[in-house]
C-alpha cells in the first residue's frame, strides 16, 4: 500500500507538471488579455485541452495516493511538481536548462529521499472522530485568517507574498486531509456515502481557497518569497495534521539529524528554482511567441 501510494503521488506531481507546463505553452501563443476572451482563446488550443486534463488527473492520483497511503508520505512527494514542471515545460519550448536548475533538482530528489527514508511514514486510517476534526479545522482557518489579515495591501512585497503563500500552504494540507477522509468514505461506502460527507463539501470549499490565496501570492511579491513557504508549509503542516488526526506516525530519535538535513536539502533547491525559475519562463515564453 505505501508503495502504491508513493507511486501515484510521484504521478500526480507529474502530472500537475503537464497540465502547468502545456498551460503555459498555450498561454504563450495567444495575445496578452484576460477575461473571457482569454479562456474562449485557450479552449481552441489543443495543449491547454491537455494541461487541463493533466490537472484533473492530478486530482485523481492525489486521491488514490491518499487513500493507499500517509499524508505524511503522499503531500511531501508533491514538491516534485516543481522539478517536473521545469523539466517537461523546457522540451516543450526546447530550450535547454541551465546547470544551477539540474543542482537544485538533485538537491530537491535527493532531499526528498533522505527525509521520506529517514521518516518511514506509517499509518493506515483514512477517517478521524469530529472530536479531532474541529480543532484542526478551527486552527487552520484560523491561520488562513489570520495570514489574509497580515498581509493586507501597503505591507512589503516579499512579506505579503510569503504570508499569503504560507495560508495557500496550510489550506492545501487541509483540503488534503478532507480528502483523504472523502476519498475514505467512498471507497468503504460508496457515491452515495461520498455525496452526503461533508468533507467532500469540505475539501472542494478548501481547495478553492487555497489556489485563491497562491494567485495572490504570486501577484504580490516574488516567487523566492513565495514557494519556498508554499513548498515547507504544505509538507508540514500536512505532517501534523496526519498525526493529529489520523494517527499516523514518524521516526524520531536519531533519525531527525538526517531528516533534517533532507529538509535542508529540499529548501536549499527549492530556493533555487525559485531564483531560475522565472528566468526560464521568460525565455521560454519569449521563444513560444
Amino acid at each position: 500500500m505505501i508503495v502504491l501510494a508513493a507511486l501515484f503521488a510521484v504521478l500526480g506531481a507529474a502530472s500537475n507538471a503537464v497540465g502547468t507546463a502545456f498551460q503555459r505553452k498555450a498561454a504563450s501563443t495567444v495575445a496578452r488579455g484576460g477575461g473571457l476572451r482569454l479562456l474562449i482563446a485557450l479552449a481552441h488550443r489543443p495543449a491547454w485541452t491537455i494541461g487541463v486534463a493533466g490537472v484533473a488527473g492530478a486530482a485523481l492520483f492525489q486521491a488514490l495516493a491518499l487513500v493507499n497511503g500517509p499524508m505524511a508520505l503522499v503531500q511531501p512527494l508533491f514538491v516534485l511538481e516543481l522539478p517536473f514542471a521545469l523539466l517537461i515545460g523546457a522540451s516543450l519550448m526546447r530550450r535547454r536548462l541551465p546547470p544551477p536548475v539540474w543542482w537544485a533538482i538533485t538537491g530537491v530528489v535527493a532531499g526528498l529521499a533522505l527525509v521520506l527514508g529517514a521518516a518511514a511514514p506509517s499509518g493506515v486510517e483514512d477517517q478521524a472522530p469530529m472530536v479531532r476534526w474541529i480543532p484542526a479545522v478551527a486552527i487552520c482557518v484560523g491561520l488562513m485568517t489570520a495570514a489574509v489579515a497580515l498581509a493586507r495591501p501597503g505591507r512589503p512585497p516579499l512579506f505579503r507574498a510569503a504570508v499569503l503563500a504560507t495560508a495557500s500552504a496550510v489550506g492545501n494540507a487541509l483540503t488534503a486531509a478532507l480528502l483523504k477522509s472523502a476519498t475514505g468514505t467512498f471507497s468503504d461506502r460508496g457515491l452515495g456515502a461520498f455525496l452526503t460527507s461533508w468533507q467532500t463539501y469540505g475539501f472542494a470549499l478548501t481547495g478553492v481557497c487555497a489556489v485563491l490565496l497562491l494567485e495572490n501570492a504570486l501577484q504580490a511579491g516574488w516567487l523566492a518569497a513565495s514557494q519556498p513557504a508554499l513548498t515547507i508549509g504544505d509538507a508540514t503542516v500536512s505532517l501534523l495534521l496526519g498525526i493529529t488526526l489520523f494517527g499516523e506516525r514518524i521516526r524520531t530519535g536519531w533519525w531527525v539529524l538526517p531528516e533534517a538535513i533532507g529538509v535542508g536539502c529540499i529548501l536549499w533547491g527549492v530556493l533555487l528554482l525559485s531564483r531560475v525559475v522565472p528566468t526560464v519562463h521568460a525565455a521560454t515564453d519569449s521563444g513560444g511567441r
